[in-house]
């Protein structure tokens, strides 16, 4: 009897034989000779990536929420108050936290395959790695932090307003070398599936905020100071539960067996593989910040800047599933690769990438329904309400692009080729992305309607280059990859006494 369609869509290799070589590892899941097992392992992998990725996403969101809040205290102090903190807030994100960030995304490739080869010590060594080379990085970002005025007053900003800025960036240190902990402990949880703690830390660390903020502004009187010093509070509260969990969690027995002298050992190795990473991510996000400025620069600047930041705003918050779905195929695939199971590995990537478009195509219906509603919770000016509907088609292209390269972008970090990551987006948002976006706006007097146009082809080469990756990837070559690279890893170790 023929196996069914579901059989061949997951089991099919890259010689085009419906079934896996007979006697593999994958075999004895994958290529049964029954569309029951397919049907059963389809069941398990769904499960296993809604488990990392249902509790990713409201950790994510939280996360988002603790810097909105900070700037809804700060906006009931006037508009200088706001107009810098919000100045201080896009440039501590383009030149630390997004950097921090993408520097963490490293773990996803090297704890990630350590922890599916079995190489549990590894993992552990992995992180705490991380966290010190993120805190070396984290040194002279902060010195940029505290300097950042004449930075900002060199690019044209109001002197008063930079000011501002750089008060507020100042105050934003401490949280800076929060994240470069927090991002190492929820990647090194993330690639173990173990996320449910991280959906708790962040949510108390909300709370917390909220209640800090309140205290500090309206009991205390330390103005936005006082709010902005309390984000980097917060944040040292959600790093101390996601230690404690660590430390005396049962589930992270075999990961986490104390601190180690081989943290600071092979450090090019997670350079090499972390650099690309934070590459990747920023030169996305550092196009995105680039783009405002443009809108700045436009007729009616108050106008074009709010609309195009509030349609940033309904993107970043309809994104919070492919950032999980994201997140559960870089953790699948990475573990499978370590594991020496590369066509399981590939399936994974079959059903993420089905279950994103079925999501990316439901959200974008859903913006396009509440075109008219969504503007209305950032601005309650008409005019600006009226123009951000009007981009609503745009956005929902732009959504739908964001949820298929944010998935493949889990790919590429599953496997280690952040590197090519890197490449295409350089050439989608710099080589294409800008050069529209000038083209558009100023040429053909597109406005900020020119600027979607533009991310819609730069999304588009980032889209269609890393799916042209992805379908012609060697996955065999890659599972001898990542076993090169664990025993590579391996070698550095050595036996001996670690603090608790």
């Amino acid at each position: 009897m023929a196996p069914s369609i579901l059989t061949q869509w997951l089991l099919k290799d890259e010689d085009n034989a419906p079934y896996l070589l007979n006697g593999s590892q994958d075999s004895e899941k994958l290529a049964a000779s029954k569309d029951e097992d397919s049907r059963r392992w389809l069941v398990e992998e769904l499960y296993e990536q809604f488990w990392i990725a249902g509790p990713v996403i409201p950790a994510q969101l939280f996360q988002v929420l603790i810097g909105v809040v900070t700037l809804m205290f700060i906006g009931h102090m006037g508009p200088l108050a706001l107009s810098g903190s919000q100045i201080g807030a896009t440039a501590a994100g383009a030149i630390g936290v997004h950097f921090v960030t993408g520097l963490a995304q490293g773990l996803e490739t090297l704890s990630g395959q350590a922890y599916g080869a079995g190489e549990y010590r590894l993992s552990g060594v992995f992180l705490q790695r991380a966290i010190f080379v993120l805190t070396v990085f984290s040194i002279p970002i902060s010195f940029v932090f505290w300097n950042l005025a004449p930075i900002l007053k060199a690019m044209g900003q109001d002197p008063t307003i930079s000011d501002v800025a750089q008060e507020y960036c100042r105050l934003q240190i401490p949280s800076l070398f929060a994240h470069a902990v927090y991002q190492p402990l929820t990647k090194f949880l993330q690639t173990q599936s173990i996320v449910q703690p991280m959906a708790v830390a962040a949510g108390i660390s909300l709370g917390i905020h909220v209640a800090l903020c309140n205290l500090t502004i309206n009991h205390l009187g330390w103005g936005f100071q006082g709010v902005a010093l309390m984000s980097g509070v917060s944040m040292w509260i959600n790093v101390l539960l996601l230690a404690l969990y660590v430390k005396f969690s049962p589930t992270c027995n075999k990961t986490w067996t104390g601190f180690s002298t081989e943290a600071f050992e092979d450090i090019y190795l997670f350079v090499r593989t972390a650099l690309p990473a934070a590459f990747m991510l920023c030169l996305q996000f550092w196009c995105l910040n680039g783009l405002t400025l443009i809108s700045g620069l436009l007729p009616n600047p108050e106008m074009e800047t709010s609309a195009f930041a509030i349609g940033q705003q309904v993107l970043l918050v309809m994104f919070m599933i492919p950032l999980g779905l994201s997140a559960a195929v870089s953790t699948r695939v990475s573990n499978k690769l370590g594991a020496g199971l590369p066509y399981e590995a590939r399936a994974s990537v079959k059903v993420t990438v089905s279950v994103g478009l079925i999501d990316g195509c439901v959200n974008a219906l859903l913006l396009l329904s509440l075109r008219n509603v969504l503007p209305g919770l950032f601005t309650s000016d008409p005019d600006v309400i009226n123009y951000v509907s009007g981009m609503a088609p745009l956005l929902a292209i732009v959504l739908l692009l964001d949820c298929i390269g944010g998935i493949l972008g889990g790919v590429a970090r599953g496997c280690g080729w952040q590197r090519l990551g890197a490449y295409t987006n350089l050439v989608g948002f710099y080589g294409v992305g800008f050069p529209v976006a000038l083209l558009l706006t100023f040429y053909f007097n597109l406005r900020a309607y020119g600027l979607w146009i533009a991310i819609i082809c730069a999304d588009l080469v980032q889209a269609f280059v890393l799916s042209f990756i992805t379908l012609t990837l060697s996955w065999r070559k890659l599972a001898d990859d990542a076993a090169e690279l664990v025993h590579e890893a391996k070698v550095h170790l050595h036996d001996e006494d670690t603090l608790p």
